[in-house]
């Protein structure tokens, strides 16, 4: 339909039709919502009716058959654990098949969600595992622990799929239900421990294995029970809290501390088998017994939420059509006038300010084209009043867009031009440092060879400082590699990349290796870092290197002995590192941290300053474990044979010179600025530090 120079109430009348329909829309697409909401909580109450009980009484039977298993297992001679194994097979085979048989319907498989019937379908392909295990027992072709490993993973996918059968959307007592299974599991925590120290006490002796398994299960159960009972309502907590402080319970904590306390060797003599049966038994029974009771209180609990989805699905549908009603009728009585078309022009100078506008500038910011006529299309207005105001928006909004694309591509174009000088400095610089490297090969003098070392790393701080410029840009660095290369090797990269390298001290690093394509942003960023310490510390003190491995990786950290930061400085420092800034012209004085954290974001490095207790700054760079590799063996021994110390070594260390080749191969940046591999040769150095001696 066109509307467009027609009257107001023709447009009154396409205004009012967009909210209705959207209004109806909502009021069926909430009641749907609800309606669905209460038949999932109504399928999950009738699937939890059907299978959770028989999955408990499968773990029941399972942890019974385990502890015979067990038993059994300690001493195949005795007649009774062979007639008590199978009675617990008999009642866990009965168990198993009332469990398949509830679980093997079509019509309680199709009340549960995807997530639910895999899980279901994981506990039965673990079931079917259970006479495996039973064929190895009854051969006696399988360890005490190798059964206990069995049959625990026969009972977890139940309490797995336990957990994941919670249906109700009230967050406490969906905490509550878990809090259930938690409980449960501390129950099964209890079970193992008692399974273990039958088969010691049968046995009669206990490893120190064992004993450590046995006070792992206590402490888990101990954990487990504190972490769930908070969850609990407190009549629930204190009947746990009594039974825990009663006799049972202190009779149980007894023993567990007079068995674990009398250590391997003495823990079977330490307490007496039918003694220990007698006080888990109970302990295990009453703890079922409160799991059941306490269980039959959450889901009376449960059923008032389930009335009141109902309920809510009700209210929802007859308010919404009562709501769409009045809609009408109010929208009909007050929408004959121009406020309407007045609420039109308003919406759309919002829209354009609050949304589209700011969207544009996110997305030039980021980098993305942007098409001025798509974005900000000429709109036709009608030619009334009205029409002119969006007319008159319509063009401020195009100018305003049109200069943040100008802004955009002037600010790119600058950008280019800084990466294009810097990979010219780079071409250039590379190809200085190659004749420095043939010249410092060829020269025998003390004097000039100290001099051209000192070009040489000035010439390897001007080709960092050009490839800062590409790293702010956006761009990538031109120097990479494709074998990995020793840490170690990394490191003196980056000191032959600073000023001041005699003042660098670099500790042995372990016999790691940096992937190809990070060495030379870690090289690059390890090196920034470097030149910081030297700069905002005293000349007469040095620059410490270590580092050691870590779980994630590997931590290397940078100390100095300067003036430190101030705790608002250093906060600002590493929020810069951590984060990603937009680096801006104005910000010149802090050009190494923008690289620094652009760096470390690209190879998922993390970068933090912290105070060292000399009175400096501590710089922690870790590095994750995916960027570093082990060195082969033979790889280090011919690392420790390219440093013995040979008369040229002597002379020169003696003559107070830096070492020929010192400089590792990825600092010289002999690989081009095409980033080819190094031939091996020229890799290899003497292994002396830049700078101070290790």
């Amino acid at each position: 339909m066109r509307f467009r120079g027609k009257s107001i109430r023709r447009k009154i009348v396409a205004l009012l039709l967009v909210p209705l329909v959207a209004l109806t829309s909502i009021w069926a697409f909430a009641t749907v919502i609800t309606g669905r909401e209460a038949d999932r909580l109504l399928d999950a109450a009738a699937v939890m009716g059907e299978l959770g009980e028989p999955v408990q009484e499968a773990v029941r039977a399972l942890q019974t058959e385990r502890r015979h298993t067990l038993v059994h297992l300690a001493d195949p001679r005795r007649s009774d654990s062979l007639a008590a194994l199978h009675d617990g097979r008999l009642a866990t085979d009965e168990a198993v098949a009332a469990l398949r048989s509830r679980a093997g319907g079509e019509e309680i498989r199709g009340e549960l969600d995807d997530d639910s019937r895999r899980r279901l379908d994981e506990l039965l392909a673990a079931l079917d595992r259970l006479e495996k295990v039973r064929a190895r027992v009854t051969d006696n072709a399988v360890e005490r622990q190798d059964a206990y490993d069995a049959y625990n993973a026969l009972i977890d996918p139940c309490h797995t799929f336990l957990t994941g059968m919670r249906g109700v959307d009230d967050v406490r007592l969906e905490r509550e239900g878990r809090a259930l299974i938690g409980l449960s599991r501390a129950r099964e925590y209890l079970s193992r421990q008692d399974a273990l120290l039958a088969a010691a006490f049968t046995a009669g002796r206990m490893t120190g294995d064992q004993l450590r398994a046995v006070s792992d299960r206590v402490a888990e159960r101990e954990l487990t029970y504190r972490t769930h009972l908070s969850v609990l309502p407190a009549e629930d907590r204190e009947r746990y809290r009594r039974f825990w402080s009663g006799a049972e319970g202190r009779a149980l904590r007894a023993a567990e501390d007079e068995i674990i306390g009398a250590g391997a060797a003495g823990a079977v003599k330490a307490f007496d088998a039918e003694r220990w049966q007698e006080i888990s038994g109970t302990a295990l029974e009453e703890l079922r017994r409160m799991d059941r009771e306490t269980g039959e209180r959450y889901h009376r609990r449960v059923e008032p939420e389930a009335a009141s989805v109902l309920l809510r699905a009700a209210v929802v549908g007859i308010l919404g059509f009562a709501a769409v009603v009045v809609s009408v009728a109010v929208s009909l009585r007050i929408g004959r006038g121009l406020v309407r078309d007045l609420g039109a022009l308003r919406r759309e100078a919002g829209e354009a300010a609050g949304v589209r506008l700011p969207g544009i500038m996110r997305r030039l910011a980021a980098g993305e084209q942007v098409d001025v006529e798509t974005e900000a299309p000429r709109l036709e207005h009608g030619r009334d009043e009205i029409g002119q105001v969006g007319q008159a928006l319509n063009t401020l909004q195009r100018a305003a867009v049109e200069a943040a694309v100008r802004q955009a591509d002037m600010r790119r174009g600058v950008s280019e031009v800084f990466v294009n000088l810097a990979r010219r400095s780079q071409v250039l610089l590379h190809r200085q440092l190659t004749l420095l490297d043939a010249m410092e090969r060829r020269t025998e003098d003390p004097g000039e060879l100290a001099d051209l070392f000192r070009l040489d790393h000035l010439t390897t701080r001007m080709r960092r400082h050009a490839e800062g410029l590409v790293i702010l840009s956006g761009a990538t660095p031109s120097r990479q590699w494709r074998k990995p290369v020793p840490l170690m090797d990394v490191v003196r990269a980056a000191v032959s990349e600073v000023e001041d390298y005699e003042r660098i001290e670099v500790r042995p690093m372990p016999p790691l290796a940096v992937d190809g394509a990070a060495i030379a942003d870690l090289t690059h960023l390890v090196a920034e870092l470097l030149e910081n310490a030297t700069v905002f510390s005293p000349p007469h003190t040095a620059v410490q290197v270590l580092g050691e491995r870590v779980p994630s990786g590997f931590a290397l950290e940078i100390n100095d002995r300067g003036l430190g930061m101030s705790p608002d400085a250093l906060l600002e420092a590493n929020l810069r590192l951590s984060e990603k800034p937009d680096f801006r012209l104005s910000d010149t004085d802090r050009l190494g941290l923008f690289v620094v954290s652009r760096l470390a974001r690209r190879q998922n490095v993390r970068v933090s300053l912290q105070p060292s207790p000399y009175g400096g700054t501590t710089a922690v760079v870790l590095v994750p474990g995916a960027l570093l590799t082990e060195i082969p063996s033979a790889s280090q021994s011919a690392v420790a044979a390219g440093e013995e110390d040979t008369g040229e070594h002597r002379a020169r260390t003696a003559a107070g010179l830096p070492l020929r080749g010192a400089r590792p191969a990825i600092a010289a940046g002999r690989g081009g600025p095409d980033g080819p591999e190094p031939p091996a040769e020229e890799a290899r150095g003497t292994g002396a530090d830049v700078g101070t001696p290790l």
